[in-house]
């Protein structure tokens, strides 16, 4: 069967509260400067490689966020990942899992996972 739709994501939508506390946030977590432009007063599109991830004041509602990751962050060290969210107060939620992956939640309490790849 063809079809015109393609087999890749485009861009992730994260629900926030505060949009330039959320830039600011991810922008740390990314090690990417958070000097882009916040579109329409509440989207801010994330610097990123491959799938894009876009924050959004507007699709925030109190006690809807993610409670399962519906993606992750990509690491070649997993070790050095968890040491660098720990020590920067990032609130990690799991130990390392399987040497693997760990969980960690968004100051919105969207649950995030950064996986060794």
């Amino acid at each position: 069967m063809t079809t015109p739709v393609r087999n890749e994501i485009g861009t992730v939508f994260i629900p926030v509260s505060d949009i330039e506390k959320a830039r600011d946030w991810y922008c740390h977590l990314l090690g990417v400067p958070g000097d882009g432009e916040i579109v329409h007063g509440h989207l801010y599109i994330l610097p990123m490689k491959g799938t894009g991830a876009v924050l959004d004041s507007r699709i925030y509602k109190p006690g809807k966020t993610f409670d399962m990751p519906v993606f992750h962050l990509n690491t070649p060290d997993i070790d050095a990942a968890y040491d660098f969210m720990k020590s920067h107060d990032f609130n990690v939620v799991t130990e390392i899992q399987h040497n693997h992956f760990f969980h960690f939640k968004d100051p919105d309490g969207n649950l995030m996972m950064i996986c060794q790849c």
